[in-house]
């Protein structure tokens, strides 16, 4: 097994890449695309805004490159609305591996954004990345833009509206939520991507 993570800038680097040595999983850093070409499993981390986040994957020459692999591929938090055809966050256009569009979650009464804090998943629809998962299963949240639930959401959770937690197209996965912080559930998602 050879697992890189995209060196896109994102805060939640490090704590990814701790959450995969606990695992036994030493997990490379790495802008190279003929190295992250060739890796069995690719994770793009990412905290903050769509657009600085596309922006650093367009000056590092990722954007095609990304695009083209066909091994399992696993994008977190930032990492994850990145995969979508767009975020409405400063009317960015992403990688588009997955279709729709990653929207601002509304604000109402009793409903803070961000959506920070654990929460709850609402499985949607049976998969290897979702194994062993019990129907108590909470995740650590931090976002305040998400993508709507539809053809791609394995898994859902509600803040205010529903919207997907957790999504596969094709190789394409992602979580909005941070499985490093997410305790044993998280660790449990991480081991289920990487026997994918």
């Amino acid at each position: 097994m050879s697992v890189v993570l995209v060196d896109a800038g994102g805060s939640n680097i490090g704590s990814v890449q701790a959450a995969l040595a606990r695992l036994g999983v030493a997990a490379e850093l790495t802008q190279d695309p003929a190295r992250i070409a060739a890796a069995s499993h690719v994770i793009l981390p990412g905290v903050g805004a769509a657009a600085p986040g596309m922006q650093r994957l367009r000056a590092a020459n990722l954007v095609e490159p990304l695009r083209a692999l066909r091994q399992p591929v696993l994008g977190v938090c930032l990492g994850m609305q990145l995969l979508f055809e767009r975020s409405e966050e400063s009317d960015t256009g992403c990688l588009g591996v997955i279709p729709g569009t990653v929207a601002r979650i509304a604000a109402a009464p009793g409903v803070r954004v961000p959506h920070m804090g654990w929460n709850a998943l609402q499985l949607q629809r049976p998969h290897a990345l979702l194994g062993d998962l019990g129907a108590n299963a909470y995740a650590y949240f931090v976002h305040s833009y998400a993508a709507p639930v539809g053809a791609a959401t394995l898994a859902s959770c509600e803040h205010g509206a529903a919207f997907s937690a957790i999504v596969q197209h094709r190789n394409f996965h992602g979580m909005q939520f941070h499985p490093e912080r997410s305790s044993a559930l998280g660790a449990r998602l991480l081991r289920n991507f990487l026997a994918l």
